[in-house]
């Protein structure tokens, strides 16, 4: 038994001894690279689900029209956004005329600079992208455009004031060669930097050359031609574009497209950026002013007016207006209030709207076509402020001269009916009211008709009528 028992022991200890050992084996570490130690085959884990693609999304906005500060505020925003969203893509729609240099300046100065891929699209069909639209074009890292579409005529035709003749004619032109040298440098480093046509870019900017969607992808101007936004993102997917922090692959195929809206006040600084605005603001400003004037405590017109003229005039701060053309408009709201005061028979009104037309003309002549006011609208508004000086200002002038009807001091030669006998003193009743009446020259009968000569006080001094 005690053997037996030893026995025991002895295969405890043991079997206690190979548990110890087997469980250290298993819960240390595998040195790399050594095999995993054998033991009997376990069934394989189940299959886990694959991970869902990351979804492909392009931003993308619409910039149409005149480029203006709202449009470098709209382009930048969104650019930003794109950044911030980490977007596979900016989707840029474009259909300009052109616009300021400076709003252009700050739109490619950023393209260039961004971090997110940005894609410019000439579109819809008919759209083109002239004068600033060029440079906003070659600074994309793609460029495409909708067939039926233009790119070109990029040379500066707005330099400011507007001096006469002699010198400064030659100083316009000084000025303006120094534009255009700068605006070509401009375009010839952005073609480089996006490895386009250069060459072509500087006529663009020189010569005011145009080119159609087909030539300007023969000239390397764009890089592709593009129905619509679909086939667009499906031709450029797998493009490899350079970004400012290296070469970058494109994964626009199937992307899902969203939407960057201007917000409220980007939509307000492009309608004060349209000269007509400008200009209808402006003369809403004068006329309510000078009405505020002329009838003293409305107070609605001096608001309206003041509002109106000072966002007029910052209008026309955006556009670059020239300066002479305001000082007409000014010497023509002279004329206007002069011929109220001075009889001159309609001539100085007249002339007043001879100044005002030709103000409103040179005001944006010095412009681009498109950032000049209508003529249309300024012969409009022209008669609507030669008529509201003559008819509205002109009555209320008279207002002031008439002689008043009112009160004690317009009873003045009023007639009436003697209500009592004046002998001499009785009642009359003179334009509805009963008053204390005198007789002047004897006594006055009941009924007799009277008029009114005099006041003592409340006290009417009436003569008969004959």
């Amino acid at each position: 038994m005690v053997t037996s028992r030893g026995g025991l022991s002895w295969r405890l200890s043991l079997a206690i001894l190979f548990a110890v050992t087997g469980l250290t084996m298993v819960t240390a570490p595998v040195p790399p690279g050594a095999a995993a130690p054998a033991g009997p085959p376990t069934a394989p884990a189940s299959p886990q689900p694959a991970a869902a693609p990351a979804v492909r999304v392009v931003h993308r906005i619409d910039v149409e029209g005149v480029i203006a500060p709202a449009t470098a505020r709209y382009v930048l925003r969104a650019i930003r956004q794109a950044e911030e969203a980490r977007a596979d893509a900016l989707l840029i729609r474009l259909d300009t005329p052109g616009g300021l240099v400076q709003s252009m300046d700050e739109i490619t100065k950023a393209m260039l600079n961004a971090t997110v891929p940005i894609i410019v699209y000439v579109a819809p069909e008919g759209a083109r992208a002239a004068s600033a639209g060029v440079f906003i074009t070659y600074a994309a890292h793609v460029a495409g455009m909708a067939p039926a579409t233009r790119i070109g005529a990029a040379h500066p035709v707005s330099i400011g004031g507007g001096q006469g003749e002699g010198e400064g004619q030659r100083q316009d032109k000084t000025l303006l060669e120094k534009v255009t040298n700068d605006a070509v440098g401009n375009i010839r480093g952005i073609a480089r930097r996006r490895g386009r046509n250069a060459d072509w870019a500087e006529r663009a900017v020189r010569q005011s050359v145009v080119a159609t969607a087909e030539e300007a992808l023969r000239l390397h101007v764009i890089d592709l031609i593009a129905t619509d936004v679909d086939n667009l993102l499906r031709a450029i997917h797998g493009r490899t574009v350079t970004m400012v922090d290296g070469p970058r692959r494109l994964a626009t195929a199937g992307a899902r497209i969203e939407r960057v809206n201007q917000d409220i006040t980007e939509q307000f600084l492009r309608l004060l950026a349209d000269p007509n605005i400008g200009f209808i603001l402006l003369n809403i400003g004068i006329i309510g002013i000078l009405a505020e004037l002329y009838n003293p405590g409305l107070i609605l017109p001096g608001v309206v007016g003041a509002i109106s003229l000072i966002l007029g005039l910052a209008s026309f701060a955006i556009v670059e207006v020239n300066a002479a053309g305001l000082l007409l408009i000014g010497l023509a709201v002279v004329m206007f209030i002069a011929d109220l005061k001075v009889p001159g028979h309609g001539v100085l009104t007249f002339g007043g709207v001879i100044s005002f037309v030709f103000g409103a003309i040179l005001l944006t002549s010095r412009q681009a076509p498109f950032l000049r006011i209508s003529l249309q609208l300024i012969i409009g508004v022209a008669a609507a402020l030669a008529a509201f000086f003559l008819f509205a200002v002109g009555a209320g002038m008279r207002a002031q001269r008439a002689v008043v009807r009112s009160g004690a001091e317009g009873l003045m030669g009023a007639t009436g009916v003697a209500r009592t006998v004046l002998e001499p003193e009785g009642m009359v009743y003179v334009q509805g009211e009963m008053w204390t009446a005198r007789a002047d020259g004897g006594t006055i009968g009941e009924g007799a008709r009277v008029q009114v000569v005099g006041l003592e006080g409340l006290r009417l001094r009436v003569r008969p009528v004959e």
